[in-house]
């Protein structure tokens, strides 16, 4: 897998020069103030030198942006937690904490996606699509996020175990961790592990995307099914 943004890396790694002036090796009959001058012009120019060279290295090339969809269609389920519930931000592991997607080597490491990026941070874009099916299969009035002021029934914590591209298995992997908590007395009321993978062809940008969009959409479909409409 080609990561980009190396194209400057013999720039960056060479080392910056030092600005001379041979007319300053010529220094009889000169008077203090003019060595001092020529000091400070040389410490100029290699400080513009440097800044130069830093701009360079610090380059680099824009990102594909993408976001993820949230389920529309209507789930039929007894309301096993009845009232409104407040849909916390997920927690999850550093790697996945961020803006990028990740990608599992056959060798089990971790990198990400080179080129690619979430419209935002992870978490808090499954804590967005949450709310949406949420609200998408009938519950628009009974859900809430931190913030709203509300006085909620139940809270959902979410732990992201996994949301990645396994190349080993060639399929996007979700992993979500739910407690649902008593507001009244901070009780459990009921937890589970949803789990849910979607193939996926070339391990690009897109198709990275489509596969872990099907893969969460799964997932949520399930969650609304496990907390009822």
């Amino acid at each position: 897998m080609r990561f980009f943004g190396q194209g400057a890396e013999e720039q960056c790694n060479g080392s910056v020069g030092k600005v001379s002036d041979r007319s300053s090796e010529k220094r009889v009959g000169r008077s203090h103030g003019s060595r001092f001058g020529l000091r400070s012009l040389r410490t100029l120019l290699a400080a513009i030198a440097l800044s130069g060279l830093v701009g360079a290295c610090g380059a680099a090339p824009a990102l594909t942006v993408f976001s993820l969809s949230a389920p529309e269609q209507r789930i039929d389920a007894a309301r096993s937690l009845p009232g409104l519930l407040l849909i916390a931000e997920p927690s999850t592991i550093q790697i996945l904490d961020s803006e990028r997607i990740v990608v599992r080597g056959g060798d089990g490491s971790l990198s990400y996606l080179p080129g690619t990026q979430w419209a935002d941070q992870l978490p808090a874009l499954v804590q967005s699509r949450m709310v949406a099916t949420f609200e998408n299969t009938s519950r628009i009035g009974a859900v809430s996020r931190p913030g709203d002021r509300v006085s909620p029934d139940f809270q959902i914590n979410t732990e992201i175990r996994r949301f990645e591209i396994d190349t080993t298995r060639g399929e996007a992997v979700v992993e979500l961790s739910l407690r649902a908590t008593r507001e009244s007395d901070g009780r459990i009321a009921r937890a589970r592990v949803f789990r849910a993978s979607a193939p996926v062809g070339a391990v690009t940008g897109p198709g990275a995307v489509r596969a872990l969009d099907a893969a969460l959409s799964q997932a949520l479909i399930e969650i609304v099914g496990w907390a009822g409409s």
